[in-house]
């Protein structure tokens, strides 16, 4: 109720519900629970698995070698017809290699792997200042255009929490007649199901939340 007093039309005096000790104790334990239902979800979102039926399989380069590893696994497990891999030029020791980019780094690491270097392709990336990952994406799909493929689906390896956003950039630069598939492989840096525990954790969990909030935000009108 809204009871107005004569302060010469220009302040009224309003009623508000004020919660008791209960009503506080009520919305405090609903906000823990929402904080623990949040934290013990949001690193299985982001560092998702969902594949689909494809022949191509895809790498992003700068991932550490044993991701690269497991991205052999899945090559000779379900016997793709070729594995490319993405990346843009090298941040750090690019000068003192033969590889100046993360592709053909991680191309050249494959094979000393034990890969047939028939199978796999290096799709090097421009230097770009933001939106690498997508610039990987346009770069592949542009390979895979010269090449004549008519793939219409392609599994994607990347590195935990970061899956989500790669498949969702990958997604949006292949359009919706494609489908894209993802593996995450589990980050060793620190310990997935108690990652708030570690520095690096925290670190890798909060920035890439940021990062897919932003793709799903800002990226489409940036």
């Amino acid at each position: 109720m809204n009871r107005r007093v004569p302060f010469w039309g220009l302040l009224y005096r309003r009623e508000c519900l004020i919660p008791t000790w209960r009503g506080l104790f009520l919305f405090t334990l609903l906000g823990l629970i929402f904080v623990v239902i949040a934290v013990s979800s949001v690193h299985s979102f982001l560092a998702v698995t969902e594949p689909v039926p494809a022949e191509v399989l895809v790498v992003e380069g700068w991932v550490p070698d044993y991701v690269l590893g497991e991205a052999k696994v899945e090559f000779e497990r379900h016997h793709y017809r070729r594995l490319y891999v993405t990346g843009g030029p090298r941040e750090t020791g690019g000068q003192l290699s033969e590889y100046k980019t993360y592709a053909e780094l991680g191309a050249a690491t494959l094979v000393l792997m034990g890969m047939n270097k028939s199978a796999v392709e290096a799709v090097p990336t421009p230097f770009v200042r933001q939106d690498r990952t997508y610039a990987s994406a346009v770069a592949l799909k542009n390979r895979l255009h010269q090449q004549a493929s008519s793939e219409t689906g392609i599994n994607l390896v990347s590195l935990g929490t970061h899956a989500r956003r790669s498949q969702l950039l990958f997604q949006k630069a292949f359009g919706e007649d494609s489908r894209v598939g993802i593996f995450a492989i589990e980050n060793r840096e620190y310990d997935s199901r108690r990652w708030w525990k570690f520095s690096a954790g925290v670190r890798t969990v909060v920035d890439e939340l940021i990062a897919y909030i932003y793709v799903l935000v800002v990226f489409p009108f940036a």
